[in-house]
């Protein structure tokens, strides 16, 4: 099966990369990430300076991270002298991350451009106006001459304006989306946040973040016509077609690596296929985009339908119906008149005993 991707010119064997973050953080770790069948590989982001990172700055549940980690700890000499020449001799397209400002941005560009194939650009802290985010795009198209792919934060009022907009300045592509924050974590164990942080904030990633990452890759791909890697709550390879059904030419993921560990790299790639194979797909070109149509909504109530040789009469359903329309005694009964067609009982059963709202 043929897993390769294109997007802004740059030939992907197949559409997984690395985000942005502690795993692409030096020479190393990225050589290791890339022996694990990723398809590009996106460093760590670089700024003008080192950053500052509190401790600890990373904590996990098997849902979703939540990190104080700012940008790279190693400023752009130590990338320029060592990092990004340890990793020329990798096979794959090279997206080199930088922020923020279009100071910033003019000092790193030419010193980093001779080292990747394309930029990413963080505009995690440009704050909402989007008039010098415009100006920060056109200086690094200007001065690089090689794909901008500039990546939205959760905090942009609107990500389809800033899509367009990125597209009138002339970027080659959208990454969506980056951590969602500030959030407050406070650990079951301790009773008490745990970041070193300032007033103990972080930012959330994750597989929570998946439904809220895939409606902004959708949101955009249905109003705007630009390439998109979508970032978000990629785990499996199930996740990473999601993406590319909602019109994305390939997926970053981070997140599931820190929760489940590193291998989960080479898990997903060696899960595409048959994740494609099971939605009818012969390749990822096939799966790319092919729902990112518009729908109108609908309001025909479907009643839930009992499967009784699956039914374990576990009362789940009773429990969490809403409408109180759904009796368990030693059968399942549903009141036809009081059940809402709402989906929440299908989705809930543990068993999959119930079928006939959801399609």
């Amino acid at each position: 099966m043929d897993f390769s991707t294109e997007i802004a010119g740059l030939h992907l064997e197949n559409p997984l990369m690395p985000a942005a973050g502690p795993l692409t953080g030096d020479d190393k770790k990225m050589k290791y990430i890339a022996s694990l069948g990723v398809g590009a590989m996106v460093t760590k982001t670089i700024s003008t300076e080192a950053a500052k990172v509190p401790r600890p700055c990373i904590v996990a549940t098997k849902d979703y991270v939540v990190n104080a980690e700012l940008w790279s700890e190693y400023g752009p000499d130590k990338w320029i002298e060592e990092f990004l020449p340890g990793i020329q001799s990798l096979k794959i397209p090279k997206i080199i991350s930088i922020g923020y400002s279009k100071s910033q941005i003019e000092y790193l560009v030419p010193r980093l451009k001779d080292f990747g194939d394309a930029f990413e650009i963080s505009t995690h802290y440009t704050g909402k106006d989007i008039a010098p985010i415009i100006e920060i795009a056109k200086s690094a198209i200007r001065l690089s001459k090689k794909p901008i792919f500039m990546k939205v934060s959760p905090h942009m009022p609107d990500p389809v304006e800033f899509a367009q907009k990125m597209k009138e300045a002339g970027v080659a592509g959208i990454v969506a989306v980056n951590s969602f924050g500030p959030v407050y974590y406070v650990d079951p164990k301790f009773g008490h946040p745990t970041l070193g942080s300032e007033n103990r904030y972080g930012w959330i990633s994750g597989p929570i973040i998946k439904p809220i990452a895939l409606s902004i890759v959708l949101r955009i791909k249905q109003s705007v016509d630009i390439p998109v890697i979508g970032v978000g709550g990629i785990r499996t390879a199930d996740d990473l077609v999601d993406f590319l059904e909602v019109g994305a030419s390939a997926v970053g993921m981070l997140s599931s690596a820190l929760i489940y560990g590193k291998e989960q790299y080479k898990r997903i790639v060696g899960g595409l296929e048959m994740a494609l194979k099971k939605r009818g797909y012969s390749s990822v070109k096939d799966a790319i985009a092919s729902k990112i149509e518009k729908r109108s909504s609908e309001f025909t109530v479907r009643n839930p339908q009992i499967d009784a040789k699956k039914c374990t009469l576990c009362k789940m359903c009773e429990y969490v119906c809403p409408y109180f329309a759904i009796t368990v005694t030693d059968h399942v009964e549903v009141d036809k008149n009081a059940c809402f067609g709402c989906g929440l009982c299908q989705t809930r059963c543990p068993v999959d005993a119930i079928s006939g709202v959801l399609e």
